[in-house]
């Protein structure tokens, strides 16, 4: 990577770590290291462009609209931002682009990646949602937002609306099958196949025990 290239990168990360670092729900900043140090590697297996990625991964958070007021508002500051350390209008519109279509939403996205680097970025971001590190993550964010981690009386919820998604009265449980237990299914690259069918097996591990305990048989 050309040194042009990798200052961008510090500009950026120094940036995004500033503004959320102060983050509880799972969103913090070391979120945003893993899936960067994810889509490089996969980047590297696939041949894709790793300065875009990277900058992708990097940004993948910071114009969500479960942790910004104003999205529209953020990713105009955003591309003012990275217009200011050098970075072309079309560089931006690829990396707000695979930004824009790797969101989950409850399965709600109707935009699928459309090139090689937005597979990445998303196979990354949803590696990090499943396995040991995905257990935590559920564990924290139902915490931040005052949800129980489990109430037998409440199912898992089909045909979820966006809203009911994003604001219905879950669990942490619940969130498994609504939500983690998918994404195995959703992977693109082979690389992320292979992760994911480990993360996946370690998840529906760990609920057999949970349930076991839950029931006081364990």
């Amino acid at each position: 990577m050309e040194q042009a290239q990798a200052k961008i990168i510090q500009a950026v990360q120094s940036f995004v770590q500033s503004k959320c670092q102060e983050d509880y729900s799972g969103h913090d900043w070391w979120h945003i290291v893993r899936v960067v140090h994810l889509s490089q590697t996969i980047a590297k297996v696939e041949q894709a462009d790793s300065f875009i990625v990277t900058l992708a991964a990097l940004l993948h958070d910071s114009m969500d609209e479960k942790l910004v007021s104003d999205p529209k508002k953020a990713q105009m500051q955003m591309q003012n931002f990275l217009i200011a350390q050098g970075l072309s209008v079309e560089r931006c519109k690829q990396i707000f682009t695979i930004i824009e279509e790797i969101s989950f939403k409850g399965g709600h996205n109707v935009k699928q990646p459309s090139s090689l680097e937005s597979k990445i970025v998303q196979d990354a971001d949803r590696l990090d949602a499943i396995g040991a590190i995905g257990i935590a993550r559920v564990m924290c964010y139902s915490g931040n937002k005052g949800r129980l981690i489990h109430d037998p009386n409440k199912l898992p919820r089909e045909n979820l609306t966006l809203a009911e998604y994003r604001n219905g009265q879950d669990t942490a449980i619940m969130h498994f099958y609504e939500k983690l237990l998918k994404l195995k299914d959703l992977m693109h690259t082979d690389y992320a196949k292979k992760l994911a069918e480990q993360r996946h097996q370690f998840m529906c591990n760990y609920l057999e025990e949970f349930y076991l305990e839950w029931d006081g048989k364990r």
